[in-house]
């Protein structure tokens, strides 16, 4: 069983829901990642997304634009990404980690390449925001090849027959995104999220992950009621942002909110 088939199968049995923290590596510097995961880790946090920074986010908001721009001054790259989940492993052997990003940076290092330095490192899964599962197959295998997970999206406006796909090629979890625009945009309609995802029960058995929207402990504790993961970005990447010449600080605000939603999920 994959670390994230584990940790959702645990949390089950629990009667509690996965907090899923995003945060963009190498911001605002690449000292601070490794140390971040670990605090996240103690705060609450079941599963860890890290965002490859990219200089094309298209599916970001200004948030995590900016943290993009943060990480990229400082040269951060996917091989050193890749270092920074070796390093995360050497104290956590539990904790899944899902890299998040564009798939130019994977084709850059190569897909054979990348899946092969993924699976040394010890990383879980992997979602490409631009990767139809259509088009994705060779690479999807690859992973599965490799024992990591192929993560998709599913958003409000996707048909019935599209989920259908989705669900065929996905594995780990699917992450649907609340709202239509970007990440960090307005509040989540709970009701409309239990809806689609009711439907997307019908053709899958993954967990459902759900993000774009939450950015306090009753947004969180609102999706839990109605999903198997919640997905925390954008205000985890503005306190970095907020204090990126004092990362120290950052990281307190990313673990008092993480624990905030923690305990509102668990109530």
């Amino acid at each position: 069983m994959s670390r994230i088939a584990a940790c959702f199968a645990a949390l089950k049995t629990q009667g509690r829901q996965a907090l899923i923290p995003y945060v963009t590596a190498g911001d605002p510097n690449p000292n601070v990642t490794v140390g971040l995961m670990h605090q996240m880790v103690i705060a609450g946090a079941d599963v860890i997304e890290l965002g490859i920074p990219f200089s094309d986010p298209m599916a970001d908001g200004p948030v995590i634009q900016l943290a993009c721009e943060r990480a990229l001054a400082h040269n951060t790259s996917l091989t050193m990404i890749l270092a920074m989940v070796a390093e995360f492993r050497q104290q956590n052997n539990t904790t899944p980690v899902v890299l998040m990003g564009y798939l130019n940076t994977v084709e850059r290092m190569g897909y054979e390449v990348f899946v092969a330095k993924a699976q040394a490192a010890g990383l879980d899964g992997v979602l490409m925001v631009d990767l139809p599962p259509e088009e994705g197959h060779d690479f999807t295998q690859s992973l599965a090849q490799a024992g990591l997970d192929a993560i998709f999206l599913i958003a409000p406006t996707t048909t019935e027959e599209r989920i259908k796909k989705i669900c065929a090629v996905g594995s780990g979890y699917l992450y649907y995104v609340s709202l239509k625009g970007v990440t960090g945009s307005a509040k989540i309609d709970t009701d409309a999220v239990a809806q689609k995802l009711a439907l997307v029960k019908q053709h899958t058995q993954l967990p459902l992950g759900v993000g774009f929207g939450i950015r306090d402990a009753e947004s969180a504790a609102r999706v839990a009621k109605v999903a198997d993961g919640v997905v925390v970005g954008s205000v985890l990447v503005n306190a970095m942002g907020d204090n990126q010449d004092v990362p120290a600080n950052g990281c307190a605000q990313v673990v008092a909110t993480l624990t905030a939603m923690r305990q509102a999920m668990d109530a």
